[in-house]
């Protein structure tokens, strides 16, 4: 079979099947996009890191869209959803699930969490006790909850959107950092121009747009797209190009607590999922420089001095991406995947 544009004839990857798990995650795009007007990106965002296994923290004001988004994906995609409101009197077992006592059958049944579902909803996770963060945060990074002794395992695909607001401090818990550096990308979705916020409330005028969406896909789907971007080719100079991005917020005049190896995972996922869905199956440095700020500001520890002088995690990391220039041509990279 010729090679398509944008494939490199990788034996590693299935043209056909590339193609089709590609069309399938536009379709989730497409409908999304109908939804929550005029935020490809931030929706491209959410899919990219659901491409990955990740899970995502949305940093912004009520009312822009965040639960919408969470429940569209999940109908999209036909998938379990549940939403979390977290407040002081959330518990852990709210998440986890709990046993309790039956006494017919004389034993403990298991009572399932909020946690067990495909797409959870986390809202307003700093306004939750850090025990109950921490309950949620183990799930996202074990994919397990364990009761009593008894591990059960949460349905797959699985996601965490979280939410909370920048603006209010009044009774919240902020995430720590060791706990930030879970979520493999944080956002903002950002209030909406003019034009399509008129849109947005005509629309609703006489009907939720929420009730015309339409399955497209299914689980299968997700988790075959997601197997094809972890093989998604990477030239051994882009490796490098990572790393040193990454390392280069260790030691920097501004930062306190530079990014973890984790970062430098989280990188590399997400720009493979990029380039999936730019339909190519090898990254090159666009794709690495595009994930670069969403994958690494929230796990990076500003100094004093840099917040006095007002000088954001964004503004060093455009920096840091200005200093190191990749070491390779796209060209080159498509010319050694081929070989």
């Amino acid at each position: 079979m010729s090679n398509i544009s944008g494939l490199s004839g990788s034996k590693e990857i299935n043209q056909l099947d590339f193609l089709e798990s590609h069309a399938n995650i536009l379709k989730i795009i497409g409908q999304a996009e109908n939804i929550i007007l005029g935020k490809q990106d931030v929706i491209k965002m959410t899919v990219i890191s659901f491409l990955c296994q990740g899970h995502v923290l949305i940093e912004d004001v009520p009312g822009v869209g965040k639960t919408t988004l969470a429940s569209a994906l999940a109908k999209i995609v036909g998938l379990k959803y549940k939403r979390a409101q977290f407040t002081p009197d959330v518990m852990p077992s709210d998440i986890t699930g709990f046993s309790i006592y039956n006494k017919i059958t004389n034993e403990l049944e298991y009572k399932e969490g909020l946690a067990l579902c495909n797409i959870l909803l986390a809202d307003e996770i700093n306004r939750t006790s850090p025990k109950t963060q921490s309950s949620l945060l183990e799930v996202m990074e074990e994919g397990t909850v364990t009761v009593d002794g008894k591990t059960h395992r949460v349905p797959t695909p699985f996601m965490v959107i979280a939410t909370q607001n920048p603006i209010g401090f009044v009774g919240t818990h902020p995430l720590p950092e060791a706990q930030l550096d879970r979520f493999i990308m944080r956002i903002s979705i950002g209030y909406p121009d003019i034009g399509n916020e008129i849109k947005i409330i005509s629309d609703r005028k006489t009907e939720n747009p929420m009730d015309k969406i339409t399955t497209a896909i299914n689980a299968e789907d997700i988790i075959k797209a997601q197997n094809i971007v972890k093989k998604i080719h990477i030239d051994e100079s882009l490796y490098k190009y990572i790393v040193e991005l990454v390392g280069k917020t260790r030691g920097h005049q501004y930062i306190t607590l530079g990014a973890s190896p984790r970062a430098s995972l989280a990188l590399m996922r997400l720009s493979q999922a990029r380039a999936f869905l730019e339909k190519r199956d090898y990254i090159i440095p666009e794709d690495i420089l595009n994930m670069y700020i969403p994958a690494i500001s929230h796990r990076i520890i500003l100094k004093q001095e840099a917040r006095l002088k007002k000088i954001r995690a964004e503004d060093i990391l455009n920096d840091v991406k200005k200093q190191i220039a990749p070491m390779i041509l796209n060209e080159n990279i498509n010319k050694s995947r081929r070989g």
